[in-house]
């Protein structure tokens, strides 16, 4: 309780230097099971101090009161680290996070707090807005999956890229490499980024940032919101993007000259002859808006929430598959609209069952626009010429409808046994019409394309002591896909339609030990399988060929880690060592096509891969003040 006797809710409970502990609930009460002796109580819990009490846990204590007050200044990086971060390094993935508290009142992204992890790599293939690729121990692409509170993002839309997110949306995240349990529900097998949000009560608070830098970009955040005593919620979260991304790049021209009887006079062209030129057709902006309203603390509901969110991106496109290729007005937009629901009961019908389910409904447009009848080059001059389209004539429209539902059940049986069962239900629709050619009523122009996923997951965890634990589990996946498939030797032209089912069993297992205090070893093994993605199924309705008959990834993936994580006084050091196997059979691989004088990109199942290698990771830090690290990786993909 607060020292004016009201009753406090939710504060964080353990015995410290234990796994021992819960939260209180909307009368300030708290309950757990915990070994007979003598220990220290520690109580947390946002916007109030800290407090410890000696305890002895096997007397009557049903009279214990612990007072809490509200605290002037921030809380102890103890308290950050046990509202969750902690968790993760006792599990026995190979798992790790990152605290996003130091990115929050900043405009940082979420891919600016993610490079700070070990064995993570980020390229952006341009400025802002521009595609990014995420490498996990020597995975990328779709071979690492993203989710947000445990929902998968797939299908989200541009607007909610990781490098377009505010790093101050997320309270932490957690990055799982290669093995991953079963409670995400998922198809990867290079692993999950999981982007965790702040779910505490909070009196009401208020953020906003706004910043202004090269290329004219501008950023900014708004969030803010509110839980009340009786426990009802709302919060708002808005953010924004906008950059002109005329950065300067190397390349050669094609020269050209527009003779005044109009005639044009190509130059010979000399790829020797690089020059410095600005882009000139690559803005992007993105906006965002999302809501939450709900009630938390009660009888029938840990949490129960609605929420929505609306998106939009307007993105130019420079060049084509190469940079050769220059466009001076082809560009993409869309929107993205996204009701949702989320659910969690702790203790649900009986003591030890805890229930969560998410669902969402995402409808996103875009629209892929090229008319302009010209020809540019990298100066920015142009020629008209006589077909429309710069690369292919289009004013397309594509409309996703992406449904996904979550359903994960624990149960804890006494104090050292708990299973966990997960299914992730998704159905993702695509429907493409034309806005090419006289008829004022819009065409259909494509077969359409579906892809519908059943993953279920069972797992068994054994916690007997602090020092190690242990996880085993199996996994059934499910896909159905029905879309165009190419008959033509190029992949592109001559569709009939396909549609299949696949199904695969997995399994795996995992496990940690505490050697020493700050020194954990873990070890996991996963028989793994990765359903292809929309894009890869069905490609973007521009640069991209999709390949509907494509077959899912197989992979037995085994990781290896140490990691130290000490501290000693106002000093920190940070050792991790990973070893990585992947053999990977039906590897689905990226590749380049052409259809005419048209270049895009398209995928097919490669065969075998086998990768292996290792990470060492290092990083110090002196109190809030000072933090030095680097990563060593070393990766042989073959």
């Amino acid at each position: 309780m607060e020292k004016d006797s009201t009753a406090v809710a939710f504060a964080i409970v353990c015995l410290k230097g234990t796994n021992y502990g819960g939260t209180m609930d909307d009368k300030g009460h708290f309950r757990f099971k915990a070994p007979a002796g003598k220990h220290t109580l520690v109580v947390s819990l946002i916007g109030y101090r800290s407090v410890e009490k000696n305890i002895e846990v096997g007397r009557d204590m049903k009279n214990l009161t612990v007072v809490l007050q509200p605290a002037a200044t921030e809380l102890e990086e103890v308290v950050v680290a046990g509202s969750g971060v902690s968790r993760v390094q006792q599990s026995p993935f190979n798992a790790v996070a990152v605290d996003t508290k130091a990115l929050q009142n900043t405009t940082k992204s979420l891919s600016d707090a993610l490079s700070k992890l070990p064995g993570m790599k980020l390229r952006e293939s341009g400025g802002v807005g521009s595609d990014m690729q995420l490498m996990l121990d020597g995975f990328s692409g779709k071979h690492v999956k993203v989710f947000i509170d445990g929902v998968p993002q797939e299908g989200a839309g541009q607007a909610f890229d990781l490098n377009n997110i505010p790093a101050g949306f997320a309270e932490r995240i957690e990055v799982y490499k290669g093995v991953v349990p079963v409670g995400f529900g998922t198809d990867a097998i290079g692993g999950v980024i999981n982007i965790v949000t702040n779910k505490q009560r909070r009196n009401w608070f208020a953020d906003a940032s706004y910043s202004y830098g090269s290329f004219n970009t501008h950023r900014s955040n708004l969030r803010f919101g509110q839980t009340t005593r009786g426990g009802f919620l709302y919060e708002i979260d808005a953010f924004q993007n906008y950059s002109d991304n005329d950065y300067y790049i190397d390349n050669w021209v094609r020269e050209f000259e527009v003779l005044p009887d109009g005639t044009v006079h190509k130059f010979p062209v000399d790829k020797s002859d690089v020059k410095h030129v600005r882009r000139f057709n690559d803005a992007f902006h993105n906006e965002v808006v999302l809501g939450k309203l709900g009630l938390a603390g009660k009888k029938w509901a840990d949490r129960f929430v609605l929420g929505f969110s609306y998106s939009n991106f307007y993105k130019e496109i420079q060049t084509g598959v190469y940079q050769e290729i220059v466009f001076g007005r082809k560009h993409r937009k869309g929107h993205s609209l996204t009701p949702s629901l989320e659910y969690a009961k702790r203790n649900l019908f009986t003591e030890g069952l805890d229930l969560l389910v998410t669902a969402n409904y995402n409808r996103n447009v875009t629209h892929n626009i090229d008319t302009a009848a010209r020809y540019y080059n990298w100066y920015g001059h142009y020629y008209e010429k006589e077909s429309r389209g710069e690369q292919s004539y289009q004013n397309s429209e594509s409309r996703n409808t992406n449904w996904n539902a979550t359903l994960t059940l624990n149960y804890r049986i006494g104090e050292i046994h708990t299973l966990t069962f997960n299914h992730v239900f998704s159905d993702f629709r695509r429907t493409s019409r034309s806005h090419v050619g006289t008829s004022s009523v819009l065409t259909d122009f494509s077969i359409p394309k579906l892809t519908r996923k059943n993953i279920g997951g069972l797992s068994y965890r054994v916690i007997p002591s602090e020092r190690w634990n242990a996880s085993a589990f199996v996994k059934y996946y499910l896909q159905y896909n029905r879309g165009p498939v190419s008959r033509s030797a190029d992949g592109v032209g001559d569709y009939v339609e396909l549609g299949r089912s696949v199904s695969a069993w997995g399994c795996g297992a995992a496990g940690t030990y505490y050697i020493l205090k700050a020194l954990q070893a873990k070890c996991s093994y996963e028989r793994a399988f990765r359903l292809p993605t929309t894009d890869e199924l069905f490609g973007d309705e521009d640069l991209e060929a999709g390949r509907a008959d494509l077959r899912p990834e197989r992979s037995d993936n085994f990781n290896l880690n140490l990691s130290y994580d000490g501290r000693f006084g106002k000093h920190g050091l940070y050792a991790d060592v990973s070893l990585i196997y992947r053999n990977t059979k039906d590897y689905i691989k990226r590749g380049l096509g052409k259809h005419g004088s048209t270049q895009y990109g398209i995928y097919e199942n490669h065969g075998h891969v086998r990768t292996k290698g290792y990470n060492v990771s290092l990083r110090y830090s002196f109190a809030r003040w000072f933090d030095l690290g680097g990563t060593w990786n070393s990766i042989d993909t073959r």
